[in-house]
């Protein structure tokens, strides 16, 4: 049994509304924290006692320095130093990087997340590779509207693989546009959320913003761009080395891709697979990669991953 004495402020932001933080707390390193005031009581195993006796000292160290913390940020910290001993809690926080951009400020909620964003600033290519609901694309957006508004880059361009690998569109209804807006539709979304509707439209009608599927890069050389390749697990590893190939000058790049969910056909190699390997250790290009810990949706969106990891040892099969 150990006994820590908490600042106000401290027992305030570790006793949420609803003691989430201190429940989650418990169950990670089987202890039990109750409070009589300020005053922490930390019963368990001696090992386990003075593990969490650690983690709340620097807690409280972090609260002084004038850190705040939101409980999204503070529960993935605990997740992270149960599943890391050697971790402390200032590593295992996102850091203060936060991306501006018209209708809102976005910032990292874990800290592969956090690691996320510095490789897109620090490297001309990056790949963050992880389950859906990672925020994968989300920041990468983001990223290339701060660049764009910053004149960082002349255009942003966001592709995707029309429909499962082959971009089979032939027998949807409508126009070319009417066929491949609904594979592309995540990245409007993504583009709405930041700036105005009127604002990403016009941007859209003179080039600066282009949405398009993957087969229309061939040939091109992509110059003063943030180019997203997203749902890059359902490019072929032809359509992944003919994309990594248009980079041109001034260009940065981020590919992006949940390789759980590979659509194309049994026996036919993802891209983004063959990618990974062959270019692991390359010079300038980055490697980021995401769990069911870094997940940002509906909390059983993380559980539900972590049973299909459990079921299938993170096959070609998952959920979106």
């Amino acid at each position: 049994m150990k006994h820590l004495q908490l600042s106000a402020r401290g027992a305030e932001v570790l006793f949420d509304a609803q003691d989430q933080n201190v429940r989650l707390l418990e169950s990670l390193f089987g202890v039990r924290v109750s409070a009589r005031g300020t005053q922490l009581t930390i019963e368990g195993g001696l090992a386990a006692v003075e593990r969490v006796e650690r983690v709340l000292v620097e807690f409280s160290t972090l609260l002084d320095e004038g850190r705040s913390f939101s409980n999204g940020d503070l529960r993935q910290a605990f997740q992270e130093l149960a599943a890391n001993a050697s971790a402390s809690l200032r590593e295992s926080l996102p850091g203060p990087i936060t991306v501006r951009t018209p209708q809102r400020e976005v910032s990292p909620r874990s800290v592969n997340q956090s690691r996320y964003l510095e490789s897109i600033d620090r490297h001309d290519l990056v790949f963050g590779i992880g389950p859906a609901g990672t925020g994968k694309t989300y920041l990468a957006v983001a990223q290339g509207v701060n660049r764009l508004l910053g004149r960082g880059v002349r255009r942003i361009i966001l592709t995707r693989p029309a429909v499962e690998a082959g971009e089979r569109l032939g027998f949807l209804p409508g126009d070319l546009q009417e066929k491949v807006n609904p594979y592309l539709r995540p990245l409007y979304d993504a583009l709405y959320d930041m700036m105005d509707v009127d604002k990403v439209q016009k941007l859209i009608e003179r080039n600066i913003i282009e949405i398009a599927p993957l087969a229309f890069m061939r040939g091109r050389t992509l110059s003063d761009a943030f180019v997203i390749l997203d749902e890059a697990q359902n490019a072929t590893a032809e359509q992944m080395k003919m994309f990594l190939t248009r980079i041109g000058p001034g260009s940065k790049v981020v590919v992006t891709g949940d390789i759980t969910q590979i659509d194309l056909p049994e026996g036919q190699e993802s891209g983004l697979v063959q990618a990974a390997r062959i270019l692991a250790g390359v010079e300038g290009i980055e490697f980021c990669y995401f769990d069911h810990r870094d997940v940002v949706r509906h909390r059983l969106v993380r559980l539900i991953i972590r049973a299909y990891e459990r079921s299938s040892g993170g096959g070609r099969q998952g959920v979106e």
